[in-house]
């Protein structure tokens, strides 16, 4: 297999990434001018020794020094009662973007397949859980929200983490929510808009 095979089927590996599009990136890159081959290699070459994965919510983040808590997590103006659960960092993304919540986050990793109930062992159960007992010790944690897709992978994952968390919160009256139907059946947050994502955090139920 030649480098270029190889580029490619690198490329193919990305999340939404088919063979026509890997083939497509391979040869642009193939007309990038040196010094931005050279600064792309460098970047990826160094990318895991300049951003790290928080602690606490466990989203990727710059980092220069030895911090282990994203600056979400460790902002005090923030709303410590409420924790939003997502698939992935990109939802976190999408809504901070929208500026319609100010509580902190979890990142699950994933969701677990309609088809696969058993399919939960690259999801952060545990450490979901943890964050959830350590949270009410410490912040009086009250709401947690289920910011999952509305298709019926992201409702299945929704029922397994009810399922983990309620019982936690039912010892300090606290809530689980889910987001309102301001999001369309079949839509993932990464790709909402703000205002879509403003009505599905007021509308949450």
């Amino acid at each position: 297999m030649s480098d270029l095979d190889k580029l490619i089927a690198l490329f193919e590996k990305f999340p939404g990434v088919g063979g026509r599009q890997a083939k497509r990136y391979a040869f642009h890159v193939l007309t990038l001018p040196d010094a931005d081959t050279k600064e792309l290699a460098r970047l990826i070459a160094g990318i895991k020794l300049t951003v790290v994965e928080c602690q606490s919510c466990h989203r990727f983040f710059s980092t220069g020094n030895s911090e282990t808590l994203c600056s979400i997590c460790t902002a005090s103006k923030r709303d410590h009662t409420r924790l939003l659960v997502v698939e992935r960092d990109s939802d976190i993304q999408a809504i901070e973007r929208a500026g319609a919540y100010d509580g902190l986050y979890f990142v699950l990793g994933g969701t677990v397949p309609l088809l696969n109930n058993n399919d939960t062992n690259k999801l952060r159960a545990g450490a979901l859980k943890a964050t959830v007992e350590t949270r009410i010790k410490e912040s009086a944690l009250r709401e947690v929200i289920l910011g999952f897709a509305i298709n019926p992978d992201g409702e299945n994952t929704a029922r397994f983490v009810e399922s983990i968390i309620s019982p936690l919160l039912a010892t300090v009256s606290g809530r689980v929510s889910h987001l309102g139907r301001g999001l369309s059946t079949g839509s993932e947050l990464e790709y909402a808009d703000a205002e879509t994502i403003k009505n599905a955090l007021k509308n949450r139920a």
